[in-house]
């Protein structure tokens, strides 16, 4: 039986659109714009502005795990608006913050709220609202949030400028708290059974037979060879993506492009990641996933390739192209495996596994980047290693493809 009336998991991603859209801009974007206020003001280096940031990454990770079991268990609304007012307070602690140490306690429990309120909680909960039409439900959810950075970079700008970084920084976080706890506590709902609903849309009646979602339990998922194959194929990609999205502005300033001419470009990979997200949604449902996962790196290897050969203007320009479309269909296709190969049962915890592999290689990457270019003078280097990884990514995806599943069971 179908419903006349809008499906309520639209609801729901429209929701999450919004408050990963703000979270995104508050938490992980902003942080730039206030590093060189924070520098003035303080006198502490860059590194150690960025090793707060570096905590957030860390942390996030290292609670990805516990953050899957209980929405596995619990569902999300309840961690994500605890996530919520979490961040705000400590957003604002962050514009009052004196020394250090008390930075570093800020942005380590930022990294606490961020595992609760980011990406990996709101496409588990996609994973319980929509089956058939999943990858279009997170492209809804992605396409905002790939704004993010456009929307929140100048705005924070403006704010800095007519404010000073402790007032702006106050804002955004009585404005995080504002709009995401409400949507957060008021619109999320665990499964479509709790509403008397199926996936996808439609009424659940007595004439119904109703399965539960499927999925195989977490250990059995973790004894599938399939499982560490797709992580190390994300975990070496994500390597190649870090290390080169970190350094893109110093890269391209190192071969004669001015600040603004590279800050521009640098911002172009945002238009075309949400793009890639846009394409990725029909791929997906006529092509097995991991098909498409194959393809994504393959594009990802010839991004670097761009870069390796030369940089004429034409060539940083194709990097920018193939480069932004992966990153931004790999953001979707990683929830995307995990439920097609898994299930929708067990996702949160499944999926923190890669997360936590994914994290590292963000966090570690761009760090190992800046020793080699220290120590060669150039990115030469760098880009070699870059494209390596992401050819290797590329070859195993190519194994994953032969590798077959255990089927679905109903837990």
């Amino acid at each position: 039986m179908r419903r006349n009336k809008p499906y309520y998991g639209w609801f729901i991603a429209i929701t999450l659109a919004c408050t990963e859209t703000i979270s995104w801009g508050v938490l992980y974007f902003a942080f730039t714009v206030f590093i060189t206020p924070m520098e003035a003001e303080f006198g502490w280096s860059r590194a150690e502005l960025i090793g707060g940031f570096s905590l957030l990454l860390l942390v996030a990770g290292a609670m990805a795990f516990p953050v899957g079991a209980y929405i596995d268990k619990h569902g999300a609304r309840r961690l994500m608006t605890l996530g919520s007012v979490g961040a705000m307070l400590l957003v604002i602690a962050w514009s009052q913050v004196q020394t250090l140490t008390g930075f570093y306690l800020v942005w380590a429990g930022l990294g606490v709220c961020g595992a609760a309120i980011l990406y990996e909680p709101a496409f588990a909960v996609i994973a319980q609202w929509f089956h058939v039409r999943r990858s279009l439900a997170l492209t809804v959810i992605t396409f905002a949030a790939g704004l993010s950075s456009t929307i929140f970079l100048p705005l924070c700008d403006a704010l800095l400028r007519a404010f000073g970084w402790r007032t702006a920084v106050l804002i955004l976080g009585l404005f995080l708290g504002c709009m995401t706890i409400p949507l957060h506590a008021f619109m999320l709902r665990r499964r479509p059974s709790d509403l008397g609903l199926l996936p996808d849309g439609g009424v659940k009646t007595d004439d119904d037979t109703f399965e539960p979602p499927r999925g195989l339990p977490f250990r059995a998922a973790m004894q599938e060879r399939i499982f560490w194959l797709l992580t190390l194929a994300f975990g070496l990609s994500t390597l190649a993506a870090a290390a080169i999205r970190v350094h893109f502005i110093p890269y391209l300033i190192s071969i004669g492009i001015d600040a603004s001419t590279a800050a521009a470009a640098t911002g172009i990979i945002g238009v075309t990641q949400v793009v890639g997200r846009v394409f990725f949604a029909p791929l997906d449902r006529r092509f097995s996933v991991l098909t498409v996962i194959l393809g994504i790196f393959i594009m990802q290897t010839l991004s670097a390739v761009c870069l390796v050969v030369g940089h004429s203007a034409v060539l940083v320009g194709a990097f920018i192209v193939f480069f932004g479309a992966s990153q931004g269909a790999a953001t979707l296709s990683r929830p995307s495996v995990l439920v097609e190969l898994f299930g929708s049962t067990h996702y949160g915890r499944i999926s923190s596994v890669l997360t936590i592999v994914v994290t590292i290689g963000n966090t570690v990457a761009p760090l190992v980047a800046g020793m080699l270019y220290d120590q060669a003078g150039d990115y030469q280097l760098v880009l070699w290693i870059v494209m390596g990884l992401a050819l290797l990514a590329t070859v195993v995806a190519l194994v994953s493809l032969r590798e077959r599943v255990t089927p679905l069971v109903t837990a």
